[in-house]
């Protein structure tokens, strides 16, 4: 019970920001948005509509489309969302800031958008809209979440040219970039981490060399190959980002015909990262 508790007020808090976003940042600077916000943004500056009533309106019915591609809690949570997000954008409608430098819009716009739609994301949730559409293609495509939504975001963002101008446009972009970047350093965590699996001929020498000269524990699992079936040790390894290019020179020397997948993981915990107890 606690964590839905928990799950509903980031959820409530993020909507708060992404509509703080919309309404501090990108619209007093006439600047464009992805997704469906960007199509409320659109119909706003055509037709003086209000935002929260056509982004809850277009939300609700991407919603019945696509809600076959989102569990149980997560239609859930997305309703949760988006309900709160029109609210919040209806509320905070009158709210301004006081700041002419359009470059610092532009950054803080998407830092709010950015944090906001990235809580939501982390509990479980969508903001429905694009972000069904990157759920879809982070489910059948593998793309990430972030990038995903980067992408249709952008589509709608160029479609608004012939109303924001090039300048604004451009400024956008800017924006939406920062908003994903923002995004996925809230939806992966404070502590990335690379997991890498080898396969080579010398496992043996490459575990020693990463044990000694990186201090990393090493895993070695048995596998086969499939038509050979020659059976073989796999190292498995947890480093973080700044020692992938020590881990990849010691391989090359030991075995330049090794196997190397690098995957991206977070929260890692255990000896020598984080405690578990502190999560």
């Amino acid at each position: 019970m606690k964590k839905y508790v928990i799950d509903i007020f980031m959820i409530m808090l993020g909507s708060l920001l992404f509509a703080l976003a919309v309404n501090l940042f990108v619209i007093p600077n006439d600047l464009g948005e992805g997704g469906v916000t960007g199509l409320t943004i659109i119909a706003y500056y055509l037709f003086g509509w209000s935002p929260s009533i056509v982004s809850f309106a277009m939300n609700a019915a991407l919603l019945i489309v696509g809600y076959k591609f989102l569990n149980r809690q997560t239609t859930i949570y997305t309703i949760i969302a988006v309900s709160f997000h029109s609210l919040f954008l209806h509320l905070t409608e009158s709210w301004s800031i006081s700041s002419d430098e359009i470059i610092v819009n532009t950054i803080f716009g998407g830092v709010f958008a950015g944090v906001g739609i990235g809580l939501i994301i982390r509990v479980g949730g969508t903001t429905a809209g694009s972000t069904i559409l990157a759920r879809i293609t982070n489910k059948y495509l593998g793309w990430s979440i972030s990038y995903g939504l980067l992408f249709f975001d952008l589509i709608v963002a160029f479609s608004s040219y012939f109303i924001i101008g090039a300048e604004a446009l451009m400024l956008t972009i800017v924006m939406l970039y920062v908003g994903t970047k923002v995004m996925e350093f809230v939806i992966e965590g404070v502590n990335p981490k690379k997991a890498v699996t080898i396969i080579s001929k010398k496992p043996g020498d490459i575990a020693g060399q990463v044990t000694a000269y990186m201090n990393r524990g090493v895993t070695v699992l048995s596998g086969h190959g499939y038509y050979t079936k020659e059976q073989k040790e796999i190292l498995y390894i947890v480093i973080s980002k700044q020692e992938v290019v020590k881990l990849k020179k010691i391989v090359k020397e030991i075995d330049k015909d090794a196997f190397i997948a690098i995957h991206d993981v977070r929260d890692v915990f255990g000896e020598g990262f984080i405690e578990l107890a502190k999560s």
